[in-house]
């Protein structure tokens, strides 16, 4: 009988054991966070971050836990973005020859993070047994984007855009100052001083066009670099060029898009007998662009250099700004539209419905689209 007591007492420290050494911590790193709450114009904000030496305990697993929304960084490079509560256990080794580095220096990005709110720890076995973390990632999510390639190619393309509008300022001076008074926004002047810019296909108007396209382009490139970087890097892929490159030839993408857009509300203005409006009904349209499209970038531009981690949520921010802008904008339009105009309302709310409503909706839906596939 004292033998069977003996063995079962042997039994359970031996299970007891085992427990313990699938749960053994060689190395607690979680105390060694460097909190960062505050950054300057080039720092993010709200990070945390600490040197993990790769070359202690090569056998052992890196056992980390971040909360949802963190974006975690191996050096330079974009190493993960935790969409939820995400556990990461990896062999150590495994890492080392992953990065090519001896010494890990981990940095972790969220809005208001704290280092106890990431554990991070050297194990041997295969889980902790006070593991809070509700999701366990076996593959955790592989972003490619680099940050430093985001920022001159955003930072170029800025430049270059204000550089051309400087040329068209001294080439285009009284133009230039009618597209761009904000007071347009407010006022139906359009529709009875419009006699400059009767003429769509000249230079100074084809020019300008250019410009606010560009600015268009930025706007699009920047998106898909967040939602959809697999998409533009299977576009560099296959004809290999730079950021830039896609966005001149996006620039002048949207530039044939823009004709195509005016000889449709020519068109359709014509069929319901509104002589010159599409002018008025345009370029007031393109000026409704151009300051949107200059607040999304201002905006855009100030958390890609001071908070990178959060740019999909604000670019997703700004993309619903601009398409309730803009169909405001439209309705100011309408409004504008029946005090000048000597038309039925029905005729003209019909006219902006099939001239602009509708085609701005379904390319809306389609943007919405890309973005989720």
């Amino acid at each position: 009988m004292r033998s069977i007591v003996k063995s079962l007492i042997l039994w359970f420290f031996f299970l007891a054991s085992s427990g313990a050494l699938n749960a053994q911590v060689l190395e607690d790193l979680s105390d060694g966070w460097e909190n960062r709450p505050t950054g300057s114009w080039f720092k993010s904000n709200d990070q945390i971050s600490q040197l993990v030496d790769l070359s202690t305990f090569p056998q052992s697993n890196l056992y980390l836990e971040v909360p949802s929304g963190t974006v975690v960084f191996a050096g330079e490079k974009l190493w993960f973005f935790a969409e939820s509560d995400t556990l990461l256990l990896r062999q150590v080794a495994s890492i080392a020859e992953e990065l090519d580095e001896k010494e890990l220096k981990l940095t972790l990005f969220k809005e208001g993070i704290q280092p106890k709110q990431a554990n991070i720890a050297k194990i041997l076995g295969q889980q902790l047994v006070e593991s809070k973390a509700p999701v366990v990632a076996q593959e955790v999510k592989q972003r490619s984007q680099n940050r430093q390639e985001i920022r001159d190619f955003f930072t170029l393309a800025m430049i270059a855009i204000l550089l051309l509008m400087a040329v068209y300022k001294l080439a285009y001076p009284y133009i230039f100052g009618l597209m761009l008074q904000p007071r347009g926004l407010l006022s139906d002047e359009d529709f009875s001083d419009m006699g400059s810019m009767q003429k769509f296909f000249s230079l100074d108007v084809v020019f300008y066009v250019f410009i606010v396209n560009l600015f268009l382009s930025l706007l699009t490139l920047m998106s898909l670099s967040f939602f959809r970087p697999d998409l533009i890097e299977m576009i560099r892929e296959r004809v290999a060029v730079s950021l830039i490159v896609i966005w001149l030839l996006g620039g002048i993408g949207f530039l044939m898009l823009t004709i195509v857009k005016f000889l449709g509300i020519r068109l359709i203005a014509f069929l319901f007998d509104l002589a010159r409006v599409e002018y008025a009904h345009f370029f007031y349209l393109l000026r409704l662009i151009v300051w949107s499209g200059m607040l999304v970038l201002m905006v855009m531009s100030y958390y890609l250099f001071n908070s990178f981690y959060s740019m999909d949520r604000v670019i997703t921010t700004l993309l619903t700004g601009f398409f309730w802008f803009y169909l405001v904008g439209v309705f100011i339009l309408f409004v504008m539209m029946m005090n000048r105009l000597s038309f039925k309302k029905y005729h003209l709310f019909t006219y902006l419905c099939i001239a602009e409503l509708v085609p701005f909706l379904v390319f809306a839906k389609w943007i919405l689209g890309l973005g989720q596939f």
